[in-house]
């Protein structure tokens, strides 16, 4: 486990050295109750079949990085992607990444690439959020009785040093009445990079308007729907998910 403080708070973070080069830094970023070590075996499968350097850490209040300084607002994707990010690959020398993220994470790197589109080189994104639906709100909902009612809050603790102050922050942000509003969609026009949209037909989150309204807004997209696929594509579908980055990446190459 390693650290770096960036934007003046301690963030954990692993980075896998890269097998070839010339190829992007690949910067994953978490979904909303993840951590480094909620990735389990991905990262690295995506750098041995990449060969690229490979990037996870563990946002403010996730993992074992410092706790969140305030109370989360609705505005928290903003001020990840705009502020906490950069702050991040800065610290870290990193430049042109090309930007992996699921749910939360794809949200964040999807407001990234809108506001700096000369700084990444791509984005993949695994059943991100543009938009709220009643579906994510429903099974947020479902997610808040089992969290009270099982070792769920356990099994949480084994990843997190706050594991009760991660959920919370999830489940109580997102059912909050003034988030119903946050919608990103007027962003993703100003993305310029290639985007490649992953979302399982069985997300228990969201429908397939989430990845269908990036390709109907932004220049280069394309979209890869799963079958037998819920909410977390890398988990359930690793070998399509890996498939399909080292065929955007070799088009980068190509490019």
């Amino acid at each position: 486990m390693a650290f770096v403080r960036s934007d003046g708070q301690w963030l954990e973070y692993s980075l896998i050295p890269a097998a070839r080069r010339h190829r992007p830094t690949l910067v994953l970023l978490h979904e909303g109750l993840g951590s480094v070590a909620l990735w389990r075996d991905f990262p690295a499968q995506l750098a041995q079949a990449s060969g690229c350097r490979t990037l996870v850490w563990s946002r403010l209040g996730h993992g074992h990085s410092a706790a969140l300084p305030a109370p989360r607002t609705p505005s928290y994707l903003h001020e990840e992607a705009l502020q906490r990010l950069p702050a991040l690959l800065a610290a870290l020398d990193i430049e042109q990444p090309l930007l992996i993220g699921h749910s939360d994470g794809g949200s964040i790197a999807l407001l990234y690439a809108a506001a700096w589109p000369d700084r990444v080189a791509g984005v993949v994104v695994l059943a991100p959020h543009e938009f709220v639906e009643e579906e994510a709100l429903a099974g947020i909902r479902l997610a808040g009785e089992a969290y009270a009612n099982s070792d769920w809050p356990q099994k949480l603790g084994r990843y997190h040093a706050y594991p009760d102050a991660v959920f919370r922050a999830w489940h109580d942000t997102w059912l909050a009445p003034e988030f119903r509003s946050w919608d990103i969609t007027a962003c993703l026009p100003a993305i310029r990079c290639p985007v490649l949209a992953i979302q399982g037909e069985d997300d228990e989150y969201a429908t397939m308007r989430q990845i269908e309204c990036i390709a109907e807004a932004a220049a280069d997209v394309d979209l890869l729907k799963l079958a037998d696929c819920r909410h977390s594509p890398h988990r359930d579908q690793p070998q399509a998910v890996v498939a399909a980055i080292v065929g955007l990446l070799d088009r980068l190459a190509a490019a």
